[in-house]
């Protein structure tokens, strides 16, 4: 039998994902968890622009505006812009905080100090584990979600790179 407050907490879990993968995220892990701290949700931004990505490489050679205006710039710009490489996708570790809408304090204020320093050892963990290049990029979100049980609509804050100091 769960809690309200769990409830409340998967139900801005299944609001965020949801958020997350409408603005372009890909969703790689959600509740990370080990004995010294937990992460809500793991997510690459610009997952559509991955170097060997199909799908990206295809819409952008079968967008005929772009080669166009690639094909006005003199030779030796094009063979250069054609070796730069793609922005690689950005590692984001998300923790969600959701709360009635008439609560009074603001979601994320509920990321105090004792979290923050959780989230540095769990994001540690997370890198050395999955061993990830040191080249790659990656933050720390706060999504604060407000919940309108009433109305049943959500608002969604999306606070990108907190300190964690």
């Amino acid at each position: 039998m769960t809690t309200k407050k769990q409830d409340t907490g998967k139900l801005g879990e299944d609001v965020a994902i949801k958020y997350l993968e409408k603005h372009g995220y890909k969703v790689l892990e959600r509740n990370y968890r080990k004995p010294w701290g937990e992460i809500d949700i793991i997510a690459l931004e610009n997952s559509a622009e991955m170097i060997g990505n199909s799908s990206a490489n295809s819409s952008a050679i079968a967008d005929s505006s772009a080669i166009a205006e690639r094909n006005k710039l003199p030779q030796h710009c094009r063979t250069i812009t054609a070796l730069l490489p793609k922005q690689l996708p950005q590692l984001v570790f998300i923790e969600v905080k959701a709360q009635n809408r008439y609560f009074e304090w603001r979601p994320e204020e509920n990321v105090t100090f004792h979290k923050k320093r959780q989230l540095s050892k769990i994001v540690a963990t997370y890198l050395k584990e999955h061993r990830t290049s040191e080249k790659q990029d990656w933050r720390i979100d706060v999504l604060a979600v407000k919940l309108d049980f009433e109305a049943k609509n959500a608002q969604v804050e999306h606070i990108k790179n907190i300190m964690l100091n």
